[in-house]
């Protein structure tokens, strides 16, 4: 099993629950496709804690994106072995997966306070309030007593909807990121991918070439120069083969053999 497949799709299934988080908590301003009820303050207080938007989207982006980000064919990591360098990087992705527990939490918690309080309507008697609010979340379970609420119409089911649904997305993240802990815990101490026969591709600098034959010139030149100035070096006659006219021998060593 590869522990970095399993947290890239763990990734990027996050990144479309924040986006339905971001949406379903938008329309919770608009009841019925209108603006008046928000310029107004007729929403619930919960509207106004950006639960879907912060907790649920937002903030679910990093995590997301770490857990993408782990998929990668540079194997050496941050520490520059291809072992430690992959089990660093799932270690790591536990601290994004539990940011991403603190705001899916949030977000469900903001959720399920907002479906028990229920929404703030007008009620039969002309006053704006919450009128299920002394009814400990009962009135989910008896669609009789909605009716209760005049304006805006629906309202009862526009929240109740939203924020159900914000509940679900949010319990969905947050088994998902508890999940990407257990597999970044266990990637950390199995390693990366427990497959030996993948394998694992590190860049690594080539080695340089080779002189050419004039540099190779060049440098007998100055040898024979510091040879006439009475160096203490031995004079070095190199001659060309006759097999390959870019293959250097040199007939005497001087000190200890030099690479340039």
């Amino acid at each position: 099993m590869c522990y970095g497949k399993c947290a890239r799709c763990i990734g990027h299934s996050l990144v479309w629950l924040a986006i339905l988080c971001i949406v379903a908590n938008i329309l919770l301003y608009f009841p019925n496709g209108e603006t008046k009820y928000a310029s107004e303050n007729h929403l619930s207080r919960f509207v106004w804690f950006f639960s879907g938007i912060v907790g649920g989207g937002l903030l679910m982006f990093l995590p997301a994106f770490v857990f993408i980000g782990l998929e990668q064919d540079d194997c050496c990591g941050c520490c520059g072995h291809e072992n430690c360098g992959k089990r660093c990087a799932m270690l790591s992705s536990v601290l994004a997966a539990l940011i991403g527990i603190a705001g899916s939490g949030y977000c469900v918690i903001v959720a399920a306070l907002g479906l028990a309080e229920g929404p703030v309507c007008r009620d039969s008697f002309g006053q704006w309030n919450y009128t299920f609010a002394n009814t400990d979340g009962q009135y989910l379970l008896d669609t009789s007593t909605w009716s209760q609420c005049t304006e805006p119409k629906h309202i009862v089911e526009w929240n109740v909807s939203l924020f159900s649904i914000l509940l679900a997305l949010g319990g969905i993240e947050f088994i998902l990121c508890l999940i990407q802990v257990i597999n970044g815990v266990m990637g950390g101490i199995c390693g990366y991918c427990c497959s030996r026969q993948q394998p694992c591709r590190c860049h690594h600098p080539e080695p340089p070439e080779p002189p050419s034959h004039s540099q190779l010139h060049r440098v007998l030149q100055h040898c024979y120069g510091w040879q006439a100035l009475g160096s203490n070096l031995h004079r070095a006659v190199c001659r060309q083969s006759s097999q390959d006219s870019r293959k250097l021998s040199c007939s005497e060593h001087w000190g200890e053999r030099i690479w340039l």
